[in-house]
């Protein structure tokens, strides 16, 4: 997790630190719905690397936005979710969703030729 001291002054810039690019909040809003395995998440998250998704889900687990499970079988399993923390996120997800639906009917019904 971030120190104190690693937070920025404003609330906002904080959050955006923590979740401020489009595959972070992608992986919380799959996250948000159950547990996910690493395959899952990259089938699902379309045009993301492998890479940048590793990179991501350890960024989240490291500010305890989502916990790993490594289950003892074989093959190893390994499932990702939400954490406490991350599931506090569901608001903002939320919101960002309704805004979402609300611009794009905006922009339809100002510019009727724009399709989605």
């Amino acid at each position: 997790m971030l120190s104190e001291n690693a937070f920025p002054a404003c609330p906002i810039a904080t959050t955006i630190q923590l979740v401020g690019n489009k595959w972070k909040l992608l992986i919380i809003r799959n996250l948000a719905q159950r547990p996910w395995r690493f395959n899952e998440l990259h089938r699902d998250l379309s045009g993301i690397s492998q890479k940048v998704l590793t990179e991501n889900l350890r960024n989240l687990e490291k500010n305890g936005l989502i916990t790993r499970t490594v289950y003892a079988e074989v093959p190893p399993r390994v499932e990702y979710k939400l954490s406490e923390i991350g599931r506090s996120l569901q608001p903002l997800l939320d919101t960002m969703a309704e805004f979402g639906s609300l611009y794009k009917k905006l922009v339809n019904e100002s510019n009727p030729e724009v399709k989605e």
